[in-house]
């Protein structure tokens, strides 16, 4: 994930390993995304990406019987976050009932809010990397 961006800004990242159902770890994940994007991003991207990745890792450390690993790479047009885990299930968005209170609304919320997104198998000892870009996050001005 090292690089420069479109217009040669190098990019800057974030990686943090996170232990099993330690559910602590989703706070800390985005006050570091956070801490990224400050002076970098506009804060409707900052927003959404705070978000998106709390939907990511509490899936992953709620739905796997392992922990989790994040990665976030912000370039001067697009930042992206990995979140890798070791299950091999394949998570789906699906439109939750009223039943499900606010359980399910993760995927979704991806979908909607992100630029592209998608799920990869890592190949390595099982598991699967789901990801989200965001384009057009670089602040304008100098940093």
């Amino acid at each position: 994930m090292d690089g420069a961006g479109a217009d040669g800004e190098e990019a800057v990242e974030m990686i943090r390993s996170l232990p099993r159902a330690d559910l602590r770890a989703v706070g800390e994940v985005r006050r570091a995304l956070r801490e990224l994007m400050r002076h970098r991003c506009r804060p409707d991207t900052a927003e959404a990406a705070e978000l998106l990745i709390t939907e990511l890792v509490t899936n992953a450390l709620v739905h796997t019987e392992q922990g989790a690993e994040v990665s976030a790479s912000l370039a001067a047009d697009r930042l992206r976050v990995e979140v890798r885990d070791y299950a091999n299930r394949r998570p789906r968005p699906y439109v939750p009932t009223a039943d499900d209170g606010t359980h399910g609304r993760g995927l979704v919320l991806v979908q909607a809010l992100a630029d592209a997104w998608g799920v990869d198998a890592t190949g390595q000892g099982g598991g699967k990397v789901v990801w989200f870009e965001l384009a057009g996050t670089f602040e304008a001005g100098p940093a």
